[in-house]
């Protein structure tokens, strides 16, 4: 149960209407005998229908942090992988947002697929991956991808794009037509979830709504009001 650079899984050929999915998904509605046992599996599940259903970005999703004043920030990051224990993502460990879960570790999640009315919602602990497992994905990213990822001091102030573009131009220079290495700033991090909700849209504003919250042997599983 593990799904590698989902960005990149392959849809069917089979052309699908979204528009039509989402009336079919909103009259079908989310029952508790269809869900899955395990909330990876039932994830996992949805992400084939938005794959299948060749929705953008389907792998964008809001990430929710708090600053030490207790400020919340919110973004959109992409994910890279998801297995059994949990969502991975990658940044720059400079960033506002690295620095953040640094300081404190609880995160939100929120996939908005909002064109199959279907909503996941995550909360966790964000925890970064080892070196070794930001090698294997940063070596995979197109050349520009990581020649970016020497090139932005992310989330910091700078007086204009000439100065980005050449710091650019400096790290092509640096790299030649040589390997671009991992920068010992930047990699991932893995959100373990603590919880996971699924959010079926129902006509009436009457949405079907199940939250898995993760127990020591396995999750439990229970309905929400909408």
């Amino acid at each position: 149960m593990t799904a590698s650079d989902p960005y990149l899984a392959s849809p069917s050929d089979t052309v699908v209407d979204p528009a039509a999915l989402r009336e079919q998904y909103m009259a079908a509605g989310l029952e508790r005998d269809a869900l899955a046992a395990d909330a990876i599996e039932q994830f996992q599940a949805w992400y084939g229908e938005i794959i299948g259903a060749r929705l953008p970005e389907p792998n964008a999703m809001s990430l929710a942090t708090v600053d030490a004043d207790g400020q919340p920030s919110l973004r959109t990051v992409l994910l890279k992988l998801y297995d059994a224990n949990g969502f991975v993502f990658f940044t720059n460990y400079e960033s506002r947002k690295a620095r953040q879960m640094d300081h404190n570790d609880r995160v939100a999640l929120l996939f908005p697929w909002v064109a199959l009315a279907r909503q996941v919602k995550i909360l966790g602990r964000a925890a970064r991956i080892p070196t070794a497992e930001s090698l294997r994905y940063f070596a995979t990213r197109p050349r520009g991808s990581r020649i970016g990822a020497w090139s932005s001091p992310q989330s910091q102030v700078i007086s204009s794009r000439a100065l980005l573009e050449e710091k650019v131009a400096e790290m092509k220079r640096r790299f030649g037509d040589g390997e671009v290495p991992l920068p010992h700033f930047w990699g991932g991090y893995r959100v373990v979830p603590s919880s996971i909700e699924f959010w079926q849209g129902r006509e009436s504003r009457l949405h079907d709504r199940f939250r898995y919250t993760r127990e020591a042997d396995g999750w439990r599983i229970e309905r929400l009001a909408p």
